[in-house]
């Protein structure tokens, strides 16, 4: 292999399209309602026809489930509803044969209440895992030992009778927080990550990254200025504070630098990195991937909210190319714990289709590697469930001020004709909308102006041009809700305009910008020149390579 060759396989995470599956709701092989990793090897062609560079496979280790699967009771093995260690080699291995690479999971912030190291450590005592989390006395007054909020709502702190100690969780009290100022247990951790990499996975996705470490001294975070203000519309009592003292903590540079030096071990393997930090992410980003020894890229929550706008996507692609000097981001705009973007984004009276298409060309022409969330190449929006029919305790706590993650963890449609879309041939643990149904793979599949193709197509063409896959960007000034930059690399240069508006827009080429030919993308609305101005409708897009 010639070195450029070597050097550009040893970086593949580099510009990358990573395809996230929830294994839950992907498909089922055994009837029981719920997915598993035979059901998911079973169908890795379809992921492979996408033009996919690796899987993203949600968590499948033994688990309680209090919080599907994010709360890990052992970190070497799989849970029995999704099989065993052995599917799972089997699933590295036609995952390999398809040229995919396997991005795991790592939940180690914090561990299930269940397990074995948790049941240990609340013993208290002489155990030897007494300080592997968390603990802290109550007040004089018995109540928690500092202000910190769960994510999931309430105190970070519960109560623990057998230890009369408060214990930390982030997120739900089943959840415990490890204790990451303990090196036994970053060593610990460390070791359930080298299990997995001996098994062959190629990287790891690692979940809430910058909560590993809390403060010391347990400070009290400081209210919002918008909470002491009462302009705080906040629906859970965690965006109330500045979180200064619970999560970010400097100490976790030096972990994430033991972290790669691990993964360094094992040629060609990579990590990203979730961080939500409110209005630092992106220097929590630049930090957790600067210098080359920590992790090779993050991804925030940016572009998974609900705003849709030219300037919007600049500002947040602009922050990023302006904080991060060496790092690299993974975009996305849809995952597991949001809302499906094209629900999100799609305004009254306009085709939930034309945005998805809109949307793929925009995300697959940013600076960056770039996350798909399984279902979205088939245009499937937010379904709209039952109380009855949740299943995510965040939903089921807040309802209905928050309807919780399960409107976007809806099985996966394979036949439109099957029982349950192909998905099970039992009760799927959650319900499989008609409108789904209607937009199955076996329905898209052939169809020249479907969604799924517009998917293959704009990735196939993201494959063609090194520009996209790893060049630079460089915004140009637009009118209205136009987006325009230029995207350069190995002596390429190609224009990308995207018009965010329900209107039509035109855009006039500068003086020192000419188009040599229009590239043409699987979209519904495409810009069209016209003696040196492009035309282009509303949710039109134009690439094109430029002199």
């Amino acid at each position: 292999m010639a070195a450029g060759n070597a050097e550009r396989e040893a970086e593949w995470w580099r510009g990358c399209v990573i395809y996230q599956i929830y294994p839950r709701s992907f498909q089922d092989s055994t009837g029981d309602g719920s997915g598993d990793l035979k059901g998911i090897t079973a169908r890795l062609a379809h992921v492979a026809s996408l033009g996919i560079d690796a899987i993203w496979l949600s968590p499948f280790f033994k688990s309680p489930m209090a919080d599907m699967g994010y709360d890990v009771s052992d970190y070497r093995d799989v849970d029995p509803m999704f099989g065993t260690l052995e599917d799972f080699d089997a699933l590295v291995a036609e995952a390999h044969r398809l040229g995919l690479k396997l991005i795991i999971d790592q939940v180690i912030s914090h561990s299930s209440d269940k397990h074995e190291w948790f049941v240990e450590s609340r013993a208290g005592g002489d155990s030897a895992k007494a300080d592997w989390y968390v603990w802290a006395d109550a007040k004089p007054d018995g109540s928690a030992p500092n202000n910190w909020q769960s994510l999931f709502g309430g105190p970070a702190w519960e109560w623990d009778a057998t230890r009369r100690q408060y214990y930390m969780h982030n997120f739900l009290a089943a959840q415990p927080d490890l204790n990451f100022h303990n090196p036994e247990v970053q060593d610990a951790l460390l070791d359930t990550v080298r299990f997995w990499l001996e098994r062959g996975v190629d990287g790891f996705r690692l979940d809430t990254v910058n909560y590993y470490f809390h403060d010391r001294w347990l400070r009290d975070n400081p209210p919002l200025a918008a909470s002491v203000a009462g302009t705080n519309g906040a629906t859970t009592t965690y965006a109330f504070q500045e979180h200064l003292f619970d999560k970010t903590r400097p100490e976790n540079l030096d972990f994430l630098k033991r972290f790669r030096a691990l993964l360094d071990e094992y040629p060609d393997r990579a990590a990203v990195g979730e961080v939500g930090d409110e209005d630092r992410s992106l220097q929590t980003l630049a930090a957790y991937t600067s210098g080359g020894d920590k992790l090779q890229m993050c991804y925030t929550f940016d572009l998974l909210g609900p705003q849709f706008s030219a300037a919007h996507v600049r500002g947040c692609v602009e922050a990023f190319e302006n904080a991060v000097a060496d790092g690299w981001v993974c975009w996305a705009f849809s995952n597991h714990d949001v809302v499906r973007h094209v629900s999100r984004w799609t305004r009254p009276g306009e085709n939930p289709d034309a945005v998805a298409k809109f949307s793929i060309a925009l995300l697959a022409c940013l600076r960056g590697s770039i996350c798909l969330y399984q279902g979205e190449e088939l245009g499937l929006d937010e379904a709209e469930l039952a109380y009855e029919d949740l299943r995510d305790p965040l939903g089921i706590r807040f309802w209905p001020g928050v309807k919780g993650r399960d409107g976007c963890r809806t099985p996966m449609v394979w036949e439109a004709g099957a029982e349950n879309g192909g998905f099970s041939t039992g009760k799927p643990w959650l319900p499989v909308p008609q409108a789904h149904r209607d937009r199955a793979v076996d329905v898209q599949n052939g169809e020249e102006r479907s969604v799924l193709a517009a998917y293959r197509s704009i990735l196939a063409l993201r494959k063609r041009h090194a520009a996209l896959v790893g060049g630079s960007i460089r915004f140009l000034d637009a009118e209205g809700d136009v987006l325009a930059f230029v995207r350069e690399r190995d002596g390429e240069s190609l224009l990308c305009l995207f018009n965010f508006a329900g209107a039509d827009a035109g855009w006039a080429l500068p003086p020192d910008i000419a188009v040599v030919e229009p590239i043409e993308l699987a979209v519904d609305a495409g810009g069209v020149l016209d003696e040196g101005v492009l035309a282009l409708p509303a949710l039109g897009c134009f690439l094109g390579r430029i002199a």
